[in-house]
């Protein structure tokens, strides 16, 4: 698999937020990228923010990939078969799938009242999003578009997750949904040991999203990150030709953040935990190695 030429695609949640940097980071990279949601253009969405799946469509499309737009509510197990079976009977192939449907920020948009506090204090319905939209339909696309990787013989399953799975992070919902994104992770990779398809789970840091800068008082964005910066760091690990030849014998993650040495690029470091940085998890048995620098990769600019 190379970056350059013949990839495609799916980005899961990508009418904006880091889906929507997935999709842009992969069309640089020249990928056919298809990219769901349920928001098809601007100012349709359940949410007052911008973005769509056709606006992120276009998007790939200027940045040098090809663009796919498709409506899809990953809750709905049919609609996403479908889609992956489209996506299939068109292209002839899936190389790479990201999984960054995410729910629970409704109280941040103006959708839900907004709340903080304890968990006693918080809505039961912030369980059942994050769990819903967050966990289970990473589930659901990985287990459908396996079927068609592991038949082909390669593969790369990403799924968006965060460092809240080791360390506390309010709400706690937040943190349990996330922990069990990477269980759910390591234990796909053991069972998918040997088909030749690798699958990972990816902490990007404070990532500059609508949501992220429509509440900016709440944030910290002094080591933020650039959507994009996502998407180009599974570029960069589909690129890289030993990624899915290298077998890893033992437990060990490691992670990529920005240079001291240099604001445009990024150096590979080694790290149980790193909370500013974009990290992968992986089980040990699975064929997977992170290239050892990502290249001049702008994560940080304006």
């Amino acid at each position: 698999m190379t970056a350059k030429g013949g990839l495609v695609a799916l980005v899961c949640g990508a009418s904006r937020g880091i889906g929507r940097g997935c999709a842009l980071g992969l069309g640089e990279a020249g990928a056919t990228v298809w990219v769901t949601g349920r928001t098809e253009r601007d100012g349709a969405g359940v949410v007052s923010l911008s973005g769509s799946v056709q606006s992120t469509a276009n998007a790939v499309n200027e940045a040098g990939g090809r663009g796919v737009a498709r409506v899809v509510d990953h809750t709905d197990d049919v609609a996403v078969e479908e889609t992956i079976a489209e996506l299939v009977a068109a292209e002839g192939q899936l190389d790479i799938l990201v999984n960054a449907v995410w729910g629970g920020y409704e109280r941040f948009v103006g959708v839900e009242p907004l709340s903080f506090g304890p968990f006693w204090e918080q809505p039961l319905a912030v369980w059942d999003s994050m769990h819903t939209r967050g966990v289970r339909t990473a589930y659901v696309a990985s287990a459908l578009a396996a079927r068609n990787m592991v038949g082909r013989g390669r593969g790369l399953i990403v799924s968006i997750s965060s460092f809240a799975a080791q360390t506390f992070i309010p709400p706690v919902a937040y943190g349990v949904a996330h922990s069990a994104i990477d269980r759910m992770v390591a234990d796909m990779a053991y069972e998918l040991d040997g088909t030749g398809v690798t699958i990972v789970s990816l902490y990007p840091g404070i990532v500059r999203t609508e949501n992220v800068l429509a509440n900016a008082e709440f944030f910290d964005l002094s080591n933020s990150e650039s959507p994009e910066f996502v998407g180009r760091a599974i570029a960069h690990l589909a690129a890289d030709p030993t990624w899915a030849a290298t077998t890893a014998n033992r437990s060990s993650s490691r992670c990529s953040r920005p240079s001291t040495a240099s604001p445009t690029s990024t150096a590979a470091v080694h790290g149980r935990y790193a909370p500013t940085c974009c990290k992968t998890l992986r089980h040990r048995r699975t064929p997977h190695r992170l290239p050892v620098a990502w290249g001049a990769a702008d994560a940080f600019s304006a």
